[in-house]
């Protein structure tokens, strides 16, 4: 069965959580939601390089910062739903489990997925940015000025 949750917007949300998801808290979630679907792999884990590029304050010329690695698989399940992961660094499992989540998420296993792994990833995530958005306002400073009296 394809496409349950068929937006772009969603897809998107969803890969993003995934790439950015500690890879060992990802595998731990995968491991506990007990999910083996019959899968073939279309394309290994691979590690590859891509170009990041910047702007300086974001408005001007582009230039190439540098480079950085990346992992990327795709697996085709059982039912022909075919999925993808791409994930920062060189781990080829993180990527794996990425790509066989996506393709779970265009079926109709996408509710039971979004509860076991999703949900989870997403409260850790704003978890992690509470406490550094906690941590950055404990150093805030502010600065006033006094205005001197003329005597």
């Amino acid at each position: 069965m394809q496409a349950t949750i068929d937006s772009q917007t969603a897809r998107k949300d969803w890969l993003g959580l995934l790439a950015k998801a500690p890879a060992g808290e990802l595998a731990q979630l995968w491991a506990a939601g007990g999910m083996a679907p019959v899968h073939h792999v279309l394309r290994a884990p691979e590690i590859g390089a891509v170009m990041v590029r910047g702007r300086a304050g974001a408005v001007g010329a582009a230039f190439n910062l540098g480079e950085m690695s990346v992992t990327r698989a795709s697996v085709r399940l059982a039912d022909g739903t075919v999925g993808h992961g791409y994930v920062q660094g060189r781990d080829r499992t993180h990527a794996l489990h990425a790509a066989l989540i996506d393709a779970l998420m265009q079926t109709d296993a996408a509710g039971q997925v979004d509860r076991a792994i999703l949900s989870p990833l997403r409260e850790a995530a704003s978890t992690r940015r509470a406490t550094r958005a906690a941590k950055a306002a404990a150093t805030k400073v502010d600065f006033f000025t006094m205005v001197r009296g003329e005597d």
